[in-house]
């Protein structure tokens, strides 16, 4: 397999981010061709570079089963762990990933000034609903104006910190008043047990400790898609890694609407391998499948989606960031188009 390195080294990504943790196939931790749920693909060699996140959809599935390594047994894949989506888009930047699970506003950023990165949307891990929502430590606090004046921690760039700040507009109030602080997940806990928060807009599984420690949801990001401005966990990749390896797209493509067709098929099969990867029981994880809307690829391909809506509203997504500070300028339609590829889709879905 070629796999051209992307050196696109701005001033705004020119350190480059390390992982969270990273592993990849060893001596130690092999899987066999016969473990795959089709024939496996023994043509595809050299090595892959994926980022994911702790999110319970298919992509920590498709981890934990081996999927990948099962049906690709002469390639090595690296999977690498970052704490969010901002911390991926830097990683591109880099140069460190051929692949990599973000939000849809930091996939915004990606493709617009000063980022620009050369890099595509391939499949649709999720459509987030209530799984990523505003959760408040005073009970007595019921609308999003009551949080004035209020501490509220959320990752900055994040889908979450967009939805939060897209309720704070459609509220008509100003997020000056509020004081919001950039949080990675892992960090979000520990700040609301010691009391240093009120509030954070966050996504599971940080999302369920906060609710079990007595918090309490007023608004989710089901809410903000309903007002127009939904969100998603987007699939990236650079675009000449898609250019130059179809084969091992096409398997990926295939690996992941697998994972998404058990979650939706075979619940608690998927439940396992989330709570493995998430740090959650088999039963919170079924219960966090709820709050999300996973897409089989043939779906996905459809204008509804890759085809069409997506580029549309990441477009939409761009207007509002700029109006936050969040981009330099926004790029012509035809760029959130583009940086929209249905056909890895397409290919899983025949």
């Amino acid at each position: 397999m070629n796999r051209i390195r992307t050196s696109v080294l701005g001033a705004a990504v020119a350190a480059i981010v390390l992982p969270l943790s990273a592993c990849s196939l060893g001596e130690e931790d092999t899987a066999s061709a016969s473990d795959c749920p089709w024939a496996a693909d023994e043509s595809v060699t050299g090595t892959v570079r994926i980022g994911y996140q702790k999110i319970p959809n298919g992509d920590v599935v498709v981890k934990d089963q081996r999927i990948l390594e099962s049906c690709l047994p002469e390639a090595t894949i690296e999977w690498s762990n970052f704490a969010s989506g901002g911390d991926v888009i830097q990683a591109f930047g880099a140069g460190s990933l051929d692949l990599g699970l973000a939000g849809s506003s930091p996939s915004t950023k990606a493709l617009s000034a000063p980022l620009s990165l050369p890099v595509e949307v391939i499949w649709i891990h999720d459509v987030i609903g209530e799984a990523e929502s505003l959760v408040v430590r005073d009970p007595a606090i019921t609308d999003i104006a009551g949080l004035k004046g209020k501490v509220i921690a959320t990752p900055f760039g994040s889908t979450a910190h967009y939805s939060l700040l897209q309720a704070i507009a459609d509220a008509g109030e100003d997020p000056a008043d509020y004081k919001l602080i950039n949080s990675e997940p892992e960090q979000v806990a520990p700040a609301w047990g010691k009391g240093d928060i009120d509030a954070a807009w966050i996504w599971d599984p940080t999302l369920s400790e906060l609710k079990k420690d007595g918090g309490t949801v007023i608004l989710s990001s089901a809410d903000t898609a309903e007002a127009g401005k939904p969100t998603y966990d987007l699939g990236l990749a650079s675009t000449s890694f898609v250019e130059e390896n179809p084969a091992f797209l096409a398997v990926w493509a295939k690996a992941q609407d697998y994972a998404v067709q058990q979650i939706l098929e075979d619940p608690d099969k998927a439940a396992e391998s989330v709570a493995v990867e998430v740090g959650v029981t088999a039963e919170e994880a079924k219960a966090q499948f709820a709050g999300l809307t996973y897409l089989r690829a043939a779906e996905q391909a459809s204008d509804d989606w890759l085809g069409r809506q997506l580029g549309e509203d990441l477009l939409a997504t761009a207007e509002f960031l700029l109006g936050q500070d969040g981009i330099e300028s926004v790029a012509s339609a035809d760029v959130y188009s583009a940086g929209v590829d249905p056909a890895v889709a397409a290919s899983a879905g025949k």
